[in-house]
């Protein structure tokens, strides 16, 4: 399965240092180790994270995303407590998110496409990790 994943960062701040961008894909990585979950791409536009995850479909959307969200939310805390600071020391995600499968008519290549066009108007997208499917479609 391919789930294209939407996190916007609680009060929509732009915390997205060079660093933090760093430690989320190296817990990103921890992430994939630990369970069946695989970032094909880690990408941001200003104040929210797209994720491009390929995952069994033994494991639930639900299981994904809050495994995703509570670790790296943990973690960035753990690793960048001035980021903890300037979300006032709340979450580091908001409550909500996006998911939906990437399938035949929304296929790897669309779906990397609108992920990457969404910075056009403000800023410029910036991918900080990306990675070959594990198995194609075919």
């Amino acid at each position: 399965m391919l789930y294209h994943l939407f996190c916007p960062i609680k009060y929509r701040r732009n915390v997205l240092s060079e660093d933090v961008e760093i430690s989320l894909v190296e817990v990103c990585n921890q992430i994939s180790e630990r369970y069946e979950i695989h970032f094909v791409e880690i990408g941001a536009d200003e104040n929210h994270v797209h994720f491009l995850i390929q995952s069994v479909p033994k494991i639930s959307v639900e299981t994904i995303v809050r495994a995703v969200k509570s670790i790296t939310a943990k973690e960035i805390f753990r690793l960048h407590p001035e980021v903890k600071n300037q979300l006032c020391g709340g979450s580091f995600w908001t409550s909500g998110y996006y998911v939906n499968t990437v399938g035949q008519y929304g296929n790897e290549d669309v779906i990397k496409k609108y992920i990457q066009n969404q910075g056009e108007e403000k800023t410029v997208y910036k991918s900080f990790n990306k990675n070959q499917l594990l198995l194609s479609f075919e």
